[in-house]
């Protein structure tokens, strides 16, 4: 029994049911559960910058050839594109079919007021610009704001350049190496405060949205639930088998993450023990160097999912009838904008306002629907897109040879 209750996925499980508890009998809580749940964060988000530098600048580093560099990269954002394009016609699919918004009450919940941040946070979008931005002008800068792309984009040309020092580099090389063994290990015991995390996010959760405005929301909260298991067990599960390995084995192997996720409503709290993970699990450390931080801002499966039954909510809340052309034109603008959904502040609904003020069909005030009840569909996002990334840093790895398990695949704790 002490066993038991010293497994970190027990404590987490605890620390969530303690969250809700806490959050639902003294909402008052709130204030101080949110700034538990920041602490946390905090302290993970401190570590993301080294940890993926130092990653990928040893992975490219040992590797060697900026081909094979290439190569992955390559690979990788034609995946990224492919399984995001599925996550978003199912979102659409199953948004048609189950018709979460008819009989919605259109004005109910509508304070324009509280979109107008949104609004022009939206407007300020130029997509170009943010393809632009990934070429940093200040390194210092990028790793003080935790740039992740910007930073993956100059870790990769330090590689590079040392890699070209050869025997001259080993030295750093091995210094980099136990620096980089220092940010994990401080990573491991930050991750033994994990329930706390869980608690302090969960409690927040619960205690300022409560549980009234979910009622309402109901068949759009079960509704994109239900799509992220399809996708999931399906689509995923699909992708699995063709390239051998098994989901569940996979899924197990990452419990720890995804409960982080659930309690904490954030996939960037997992990304260092993620990156750790996915090593241990087989695949070479280059390969997740390079993926699992690109898939960050590239491969978001239910931040896309989301987005597509957003939209199609809100014109069915509205009674706008979408034709096929119409929602195809959706499709094709979410496939540009849900790529910039982790790098924008606000996230999901600043990408919402500007994908509805493009295609000038749905009022843009219409997402304040949505506020009261975005907070409990973050965990299904959230953990979307970490199996989304792990499973494509799998297939990646596979397809350059670069996956060894140490043993049977998915046993390795």
């Amino acid at each position: 029994m002490k066993y038991l209750f010293r497994n970190l996925t027990v404590q987490v499980i605890i620390a969530i049911i303690l969250g809700i508890t806490v959050g639902f009998y003294f909402p008052g809580f709130a204030e101080t559960a949110q700034i538990i749940s920041k602490t946390f964060i905090n302290l993970i988000t401190m570590l993301i910058a080294p940890i993926i530098f130092f990653t990928i600048v040893l992975g490219i580093a040992h590797m060697g050839d900026m081909k094979k560099v290439g190569r992955v990269g390559g690979k990788a954002l034609l995946y990224f594109e492919l399984v995001t394009s599925f996550a978003l016609v199912i979102g659409l699919i199953v948004a048609n079919l189950l018709k979460p918004g008819v009989g919605i009450d259109a004005q109910k919940g509508i304070d324009a007021s509280k979109v107008e941040s949104y609004q022009k946070a939206a407007e300020e979008m130029h997509w170009g610009e943010f393809f632009a931005h990934i070429v940093p002008s200040n390194i210092f800068e990028s790793f003080a704001k935790g740039d992740i792309l910007q930073i993956l984009f100059f870790a990769i040309f330090f590689g590079y350049g040392l890699s070209r020092l050869g025997e001259h580099g080993k030295s750093l090389l091995t210094t980099f190496d136990k620096i980089s063994q220092v940010f994990f290990n401080i990573m491991k015991v930050v991750m033994k405060l994990a329930p706390i995390g869980a608690f302090g996010g969960m409690a927040f959760t619960v205690g300022k949205y409560g549980t009234n405005a979910l009622l309402p929301m109901a068949k759009l909260m079960g509704s994109v639930y239900l799509t992220m298991f399809l996708f999931i067990f399906v689509v995923l599960n699909i992708i699995c088998r063709i390239y051998k390995f098994s989901l569940w084995q996979y899924l197990k192997f990452i419990r720890h993450e995804i409960l982080l996720v659930l309690g904490t409503s954030s996939s960037e709290s997992a990304l260092p023990s993620m990156m750790e993970k996915m090593v241990k699990f087989g695949c070479s450390r280059s390969v997740v160097g390079l993926v699992i931080p690109t898939g960050y801002s590239f491969n978001l499966d239910g931040t896309t999912i989301y987005l597509s039954m957003a939209v199609i909510f809100l014109a069915q809340v509205f009674d706008i009838p979408l034709s096929i052309e119409q929602e195809l034109t959706i499709i094709g603008i979410l496939m540009l904008t849900s790529k910039g959904a982790a790098a924008v502040t606000g996230g999901g609904f600043i990408v919402l306002t500007s994908t509805l003020a493009a295609i000038k069909i749905i009022p843009v005030e219409s997402v304040a629907i949505l506020l009261g009840v975005d907070r409990f569909m973050s965990e299904a996002r959230a953990i979307t897109n970490l199996i989304g990334n792990g499973v494509a840093t799998i297939v990646v790895a596979k397809s350059e040879g670069e996956f060894n398990p140490p043993g049977p695949e998915g046993t390795v704790e």
